[in-house]
C-alpha cells in the first residue's frame, strides 16, 4: 500500500517538476521543501544532516527502507537517487505517507 501511494505522490511531483534530486541539493534548498525521502544508501553523517536541517525548517522527512537504485526506479526514473524532497505536495499526503511507514 505504501509503496502503490508513494509511487503516485513522487510521480506526480516529478510530473509538475515539484522535486529536487540529490543530497547536496536537497540541503541546499531544504527551506522550499515539504517533504523530503531519503534511501539507507545515503551515508549516515549526511542523512543525519540533512534530517536536522529538516527538523530546524519544520520538513518531513520519511526514511525510504531500500537502495537509492530503487527509489529511482519508483520515481519512474532510470538512475539512482538518494534523496528527493517534495516542495508541492499536500499536507494530507504527507500525512498519509507519514502514517503508513510509521505503521510499517
Amino acid at each position: 500500500m505504501i509503496k502503490k501511494q508513494l509511487e503516485k505522490t513522487l510521480k506526480d511531483a516529478i510530473k509538475e517538476d515539484a522535486y529536487i534530486l540529490g543530497t547536496k541539493q536537497v540541503l541546499g534548498n531544504i527551506s522550499k521543501s515539504k517533504l523530503v525521502l531519503l534511501s539507507k544508501s545515503v551515508p549516515s553523517h549526511i542523512s543525519e544532516k540533512i534530517e536536522d536541517d529538516a527538523k530546524k525548517s519544520n520538513v518531513s522527512t520519511i526514511s525510504y527502507d531500500d537502495t537509492s537504485v530503487n527509489l529511482g526506479k519508483l520515481c519512474g526514473l532510470q538512475f539512482r537517487v538518494s534523496a528527493i524532497s517534495l516542495t508541492n505536495i499536500a499536507d494530507a499526503d504527507i500525512k498519509t505517507l507519514q502514517k503508513e511507514t510509521d505503521s510499517q
